[in-house]
């Protein structure tokens, strides 16, 4: 392969955030090295990546395909003819597109795209960002020739020769936040001389989070908190209907929050479910959290997680099951406790892997570039 050919770069990812932002932490960083780069995007039609890929810059396009419901359901009748569809679609984006190397990081689309390329000799890299590797991943694994992973003892689902031990990628703009302190406060509208409580439920899964936050409104208020509150898309109107009527001054509230760079810098705790993408996002922002991890996942992955941190002294946990009591408890405890604070920011930034984008762009490199 000629240096003065733009590199081809094919990454497929979605369905959630935490499968999306990865991806696009991977593409800012192979853009970095590589400014004439074409990167395409392949997700899933209807799927959140099909809005946030275009507006981080890139080009995308959708495959017909969705996973299976636990119910008999006409989505899950129809599961194999979207795969076929989409496995065949995927097939005449390599045979165009051409890509030098595809990178999977999981989610409904990237199974056709990693396999369509695997079946063209095309060099393949999955990123994996949890302690329990994903369905898609696994699928696709014993061809792949390279596995980028966040947690040790992945051997139990991928071959040990291909796995990589890089961290989690997470955007670049997460880690400088502690400078942009002054600009997040303006950003939001927030009083400099009052402690910031981020409330982050994540792109799926919300409710528990969303429901406590709402029942304890006015505990929040008198305590002379400001709250950032990400409720998700699927819960901000009903959010909305519960607040309707009680004094929000001290609440910014939002269905999704392009700016978490900003979020994280004027926030002094947080809440958050323990998905692989949050914990690395926390680790690099060097916040006290609250985690809450949902109980609605394989394996209790988020739970493993969560203790990950918690066995550090580096976050503190609640379950989900008890959130509506003591959730907003046990935050306004620790915002009102500095030293308490500061020693869980100091244990969680050891935790960071900061340059997990650019270890995986090293991985990639050594596949395409003879």
């Amino acid at each position: 392969m000629s240096a003065s050919t733009p590199y081809r770069i094919i990454i497929s990812g979605g369905g959630t955030g935490g499968h999306i932002f990865p991806a696009l932490a991977i593409a800012h960083a192979f853009r970095e090295r590589h400014p004439d780069a074409d990167i395409l995007f392949v997700g899933a039609e209807g799927r959140m990546e099909m809005t946030r890929v275009p507006e981080a810059g890139y080009r995308i396009v959708g495959l017909w395909i969705s996973g299976l419901q636990r119910k008999l359901t006409l989505s899950n009748l129809l599961f194999p003819v979207k795969l076929i569809a989409s496995y065949l679609k995927a097939s005449r984006i390599i045979q165009s597109f051409k890509p030098h190397a595809v990178v999977g990081t999981g989610g409904y689309a990237s199974g056709p795209i990693m396999m369509a390329a695997t079946r063209k000799r095309i060099p393949t890299v999955i990123q994996e960002q949890n302690s329990y590797a994903g369905l898609t991943n696994k699928q696709v694994a014993s061809k792949a020739s390279v596995i980028c992973v966040a947690y040790p003892n992945m051997e139990r689902y991928f071959p040990a020769g291909k796995i990589r031990f890089t961290g989690n990628p997470v955007r670049k703009d997460i880690l400088d936040v502690d400078q942009k302190r002054v600009e997040a406060l303006r950003e939001f509208n927030l009083q400099q001389q009052k402690r910031t409580l981020l409330v982050l439920g994540g792109s799926l899964g919300a409710r528990t989070i969303n429901e406590s936050i709402s029942a304890n409104l006015a505990l929040l208020a008198e305590a002379g908190v400001q709250v950032i509150w990400q409720t998700g898309k699927m819960y901000i109107e009903s959010v909305k209907a519960q607040v309707a009527g009680q004094d929000l001054a001290p609440f910014r509230i939002y269905d999704f929050i392009k700016r978490m760079d900003l979020a994280y810098a004027a926030s002094d705790v947080v809440i958050s479910r323990a998905g692989a993408l949050a914990i690395s996002e926390l680790c690099l922002a060097k916040r006290p959290a609250v985690l809450v991890p949902s109980p609605n996942v394989a394996e209790d992955h988020q739970t493993k997680n969560a203790l990950a941190l918690v066995n550090e002294g580096a976050a503190l946990m609640v379950k989900d099951g008890d959130a509506a009591m003591q959730l907003v408890q046990q935050a306004l405890a620790l915002l009102n406790n500095s030293d308490r604070c500061a020693q869980l920011s100091a244990n969680i930034a050891r935790l960071g892997k900061p340059r997990a984008a650019d270890e995986i762009v090293d991985e990639l490199e050594k596949l395409i570039i003879r």
